[in-house]
């Protein structure tokens, strides 16, 4: 078997370095081991596929939205990725109605929301009902502190993660 490269075919030349390199397994992450390490909280959840509700706060480039992904890749649960610098309430209201009718039919939904702290009142309390009723699974990434930025209301079960 060949060894790939970054200047592999199988590869995306297109996409920046920085995607081509990002680990996609627990095991290939770096950091955070008081929460992704063996018997560790974050790996637990995994482990068992009982995913909650999470806000994952630090500075850029720490791997906010990497580990996101890493969660996409290990659950049964569908992924959603919204990013609040482009969605509006109108994609917001689509996708929880598509979780609506998932829930319906036994079925998990995640969805992650980069640069939650972006998102204002009236669009952070679209999601409100939907995790409070258990139809999504949010998890946010922010640079802010979240206590600062989010409305808490709205993250009733979440972990604050940094």
């Amino acid at each position: 078997m060949e060894q790939l490269t970054l200047f592999s075919e199988e590869i995306n030349r297109n996409a920046p370095l920085a995607s081509r390199l990002r680990p996609d397994t627990l095991d290939d992450y770096i950091g955070q081991e008081h929460l992704t390490g063996e018997g560790r909280v974050l790996r637990r959840m995994l482990d068992k596929d009982m995913i909650t509700s999470m806000i994952f706060w630090g500075p850029p480039g720490v791997g906010k939205t990497t580990l996101a992904r890493i969660i996409a890749h290990r659950t049964k649960a569908s992924f959603i990725d919204f990013s609040a610098v482009t969605s509006g309430i109108k994609e917001i209201k689509d996708v929880m109605k598509q979780a609506e009718n998932d829930r319906m039919l036994g079925l998990k939904t995640i969805v992650f929301v980069d640069e939650i702290h972006r998102f204002n009142k009236a669009q952070q309390d679209a999601f409100l009902p939907y995790v409070e009723k258990g139809s999504i699974i949010l998890i946010g990434a922010t640079t802010e502190i979240p206590l600062l930025k989010l409305i808490l209301r709205f993250y009733p079960d979440a972990r604050y993660l940094c």
